[in-house]
């Protein structure tokens, strides 16, 4: 059984239709699998178009391991697989090379050459393929529908509840520490420094976090504070993420971390000196701390991937 999208943030509507692929799982006795391809068809078709991805290959994948999938399976999207017919992949990919009996997608799935292939095509195939389809319609909150862009949308105007609603469970990145220019630790905000993917199009401003570091079940939380931005109180330099760890001391250089988005705080400003910097950088911290109390769960499900 397989749940076959790209999955871009593994949202509200992406976890329905892996829940029908697992219930067809359940049904029969099978493996439930994701199928989806890397890179995403869309930076294939306009690679010199900027996409804002909400999870690059590896989160997507450690969101669909904490799903309850038995495993996934990830497609190489290239010149060939855009070529492919979409009966082609039907026939060839699905039922001979992964010989799938039952199928799960949402309502505006596409595939194949020319995206001619669609999930009332797949309908129209099962009886004759003897396979078991399930489409999923739209999943709705509050009326609008639940879609990777109306997520990115969510995110560029610093709306991190909607984001997270529609996500059912915060947005977060993961990077490496860097190096900075330390002057967090003058002004008593030393930061933990992650570079950001350039297409990033999250908003610039200030949020409450929460932070993983380690691994699966080992891994520990830390609530904090954070700053997405330029920077512009001292060089308007390129957008960086600073996180400020909460009642944390130690060396984080070279470590990879999650930051879970829990909160919008403020737009990012610039200050004409540091004092005023320093007293809405306190500020900004007590209000952080009161966002994380009032969500003490918040973070996302993770699995453990290979």
């Amino acid at each position: 059984m397989v749940a076959m999208g790209n999955f871009d943030g593994v949202h509200l509507g992406h976890r329905a239709v892996i829940e029908a692929a697992l219930q067809m799982g359940r049904a029969h006795g099978k493996p439930a699998l994701a199928l989806t391809f890397e890179p995403h068809p869309r930076s294939f078709f306009s690679p010199n178009t900027p996409q804002f991805r909400l999870t690059d290959e590896t989160n997507k994948l450690r969101l669909l391991a904490g799903t309850g999938l038995d495993g996934a399976v990830v497609m190489t999207f290239d010149k060939n697989r855009a070529g492919t017919s979409a009966q082609d992949f039907i026939h060839h990919d699905l039922i001979e090379r992964l010989g799938v009996s039952g199928i799960a997608v949402g309502y505006d799935f596409h595939f194949g050459k020319g995206r001619v292939g669609s999930p009332s095509l797949l309908v129209a195939e099962a009886p004759r393929l003897g396979i078991e389809v399930d489409v999923q319609a739209h999943v709705d909150i509050e009326e609008r529908p639940v879609s990777s862009s109306a997520i990115r949308m969510a995110l560029a105007e610093g709306e991190v509840a909607d984001a997270t609603a529609m996500l059912g469970g915060p947005w977060f990145v993961t990077g490496e520490v860097i190096h900075g220019e330390k002057r967090g630790r003058d002004l008593g905000y030393p930061t933990a420094n992650i570079r950001l993917d350039k297409n990033c199009g999250l908003k610039h401003g200030i949020y409450a976090v929460r932070v993983g570091r380690g691994k699966g079940k080992d891994q520990a939380r830390i609530d904090g504070v954070a700053s997405f931005g330029r920077r512009p109180t001292f060089d308007n330099g390129a957008p960086l993420l600073e996180v400020f760890l909460f009642d944390f001391k130690g060396d984080l250089y070279g470590n990879l971390l999650d930051v879970a988005f829990i909160g919008f705080i403020r737009d990012e400003l610039k200050f004409d000196n540091i004092e005023g910097l320093i007293r809405q950088m306190d500020d900004d911290s007590a209000r952080a701390r009161a966002q994380l109390a009032a969500a003490p769960e918040a973070f996302p499900k993770l699995g453990a991937i290979d």
